[in-house]
């Protein structure tokens, strides 16, 4: 097949590149940026584009199909030349489907922990040798791609995102995959520039739950009592398994999960990760792997790419770095790094980065998500709430929103690294929470100081 590729560059995008080149088909795309790691890894397979922008002689009949990347306006000049032509245009999740049509779709969705249920089951079947397709949305250790299409494989594990599939179809991306297994970790309200009222949030992960294959399956966090009325209200003829924290315990900085064998350390620690490992478990028990099978592989999980990521540690010191942005995950978080350096000073530095967490009336939605920290820092820039066409945000409405008189407030990238490489960090717990990256920290540089 000959594909094009309107806005390659982007985080997904490039890597369903990579995965169709992998299986043989002819690739092309264009961008008018892009950035790495995509930029060298699209050129070492000789995809990146000779020169970066739009080139509507590019699309041409003889192409089996165009992929148009969320990046894209509606009004690209590519897209356009496409849809003159009558070729077929596909979302992402659209052509994630077509790919897998024939094969048993497990969707993994949920406000939040979704990245790290996806990569715990992927984990597993590695380690146990057990082959299938996947989708996910972190680049994992002993993974070349986020994604991996092929023929044979009967499986497929898809990360259920629930933001808009292209720029022409406003349809959450979860609600096109049709999952035959499925799982939801949580709803906590998020992407409120698409879904402007919790209620309607809401709706999407009902229509999520109705587009199950019937005779299907719903795995799903009891705990979230939201998501446990979606499920019980639901009328799709699946079978349901609700699943909750397991018992564990932290002793001496080490995390051990009750099993059926007696205590078992573990790599990742906090109870949301927990949380996660008992949803993990149901899917892989659903996909053919034995409870002390996944037992034996999760013991070695270290994590996904940016969530609880360790990135550097020395006497009395760590750091970690995550992508922690939405209250919930941002309380959830804090608390796990709490609970897991008992004895520490936690240093909590949050970014406000996104859409919604810039809102000054969302903001409220952060009330107590950093109360385990010992010492509270917000940075934000006042040119992205500018760019976002949104309202100033003042000092004073976070530090109400957050409920804390004592958090330290940075608006200048500059003065915000210099107030972290001059902190003591004896006995310190460091946790960077952000989608962004501060306004350029130099990573590097502060690793140095552990």
């Amino acid at each position: 097949m000959d594909i094009h590729f309107i806005a390659i560059g982007g985080s997904a995008m490039h890597n369903l590149a990579l995965a169709l080149k992998h299986k043989g088909y002819n690739i092309t795309g264009s961008d008018d940026v892009i950035f790495e790691p995509s930029k060298s890894r699209l050129d070492a397979e000789g995809l990146l584009p000779e020169e970066f922008g739009w080139f509507p002689e590019k699309i041409q009949r003889t192409l089996d199909a165009v992929i148009l990347g969320m990046h894209a306006k509606p009004d690209n000049p590519e897209l356009v030349k496409a849809q003159e032509l009558g070729l077929k245009i596909y979302s992402y999740p659209e052509f994630l489907f077509e790919q897998s049509k024939h094969k048993t779709r497990v969707v993994i969705g949920g406000s939040h922990g979704k990245t790290t249920i996806t990569s715990m089951i992927l984990h597993v079947l590695q380690y146990h040798g057990i082959k299938v397709d996947f989708m996910v949305g972190a680049q994992l250790d002993g993974f070349d791609r986020m994604v991996h299409l092929t023929e044979d494989n009967d499986f497929i594990v898809l990360e259920g995102d629930e933001y808009l599939s292209s720029p022409i179809d406003r349809r959450p991306k979860f609600h096109l995959y049709k999952p035959n297994i499925a799982l939801l970790s949580g709803i906590a309200w998020d992407h409120i520039n698409v879904f402007p009222t919790f209620e309607n949030y809401v709706k999407q992960f009902q229509i999520f739950v109705d587009s199950i294959v019937k005779g299907g399956s719903i795995t799903y966090n009891a705990e979230d009592q939201t998501l446990k009325d979606v499920i019980e209200s639901s009328e799709n003829t699946i079978r349901k398994f609700p699943y909750e924290t397991p018992n564990f315990s932290v002793i001496d900085g080490v995390t051990l999960l009750e099993t059926p064998e007696g205590d078992m350390p573990l790599e990742i620690f906090g109870a949301h990760n927990l949380n996660n490992l008992a949803g993990a478990k149901w899917i892989c028990q659903q996909m053919g792997v034995d409870e002390m099978d996944f037992y034996e592989a999760i013991a070695t999980f270290k994590g996904a790419s940016k969530r609880l990521e360790k990135i550097a540690q020395g006497d009395a010191r760590v750091a970690f770095k995550d992508f922690a942005h939405s209250p919930s995950k941002v309380k959830a978080t804090t608390e796990a790094v709490k609970e897991q350096y008992v004895g520490y000073r936690l240093l909590a530095c949050l970014e406000l980065h996104t859409y919604s967490s810039l809102n000054a009336e969302f903001l409220k939605e952060y009330k107590g998500a950093l109360d385990a920290a010992d010492e509270a820092v917000v940075f934000y820039s006042p040119n992205a709430v500018k760019i976002k066409g949104l309202a100033e945000v003042t000092s004073e409405q976070i530090s109400v929103a957050l409920n804390r008189n004592d958090i330290k407030i940075f608006t200048n990238p500059e003065e915000f690294q210099e107030y972290l490489f001059t902190q003591s960090l004896d006995n310190t717990a460091l946790l960077l929470m952000s989608s962004g990256n501060y306004g350029g920290l130099d990573f590097d540089q502060l690793k140095a100081l552990f």
